[in-house]
């Protein structure tokens, strides 16, 4: 999965927005303003490819264990996000947009029934 792939990919879930929050090169994918996805611009060009996504704690946990190119979340709460080293080529890009998905649903189920409602 290359850097365009990824960012339409996240770009494709509804309501979500990309910037830079923290500096130029933290691109930040969002849905109503809460993060789901963190891509470090600088890593990937040095062809590190990673993106942090956030998953339930025992889901993040159990990844970790089966995958090498799945940690901690670098400088992220470690219970809730996860590192995913993409250059290292061991997960396919379905499972990876898999990850994505489950980032982006953990965010909006932490949402108020109000705010998910208004997401539909």
């Amino acid at each position: 999965m290359n850097i365009e792939e990824l960012r339409d990919y996240c770009l494709s879930k509804p309501h979500t927005t990309e910037d830079f929050p923290f500096d130029q090169n933290t691109l930040v994918f969002k849905v109503a303003g809460k993060m789901f996805a963190l891509v470090p611009l600088d890593q990937w060009e040095k062809g590190l490819a990673s993106v942090n996504l956030k998953a339930n704690p025992e889901y993040a946990l159990e990844l970790r264990g089966a995958y090498e190119s799945i940690q901690p979340g670098f400088h992220m709460n470690k219970n809730h996000w996860n590192s995913i080293y993409i250059y290292l080529g061991e997960l396919p890009p379905t499972f990876i947009r898999a990850l994505i998905d489950h980032s982006y649903a953990m965010v909006v189920e932490s949402m108020t029934k109000k705010l998910r409602n208004t997401l539909r």
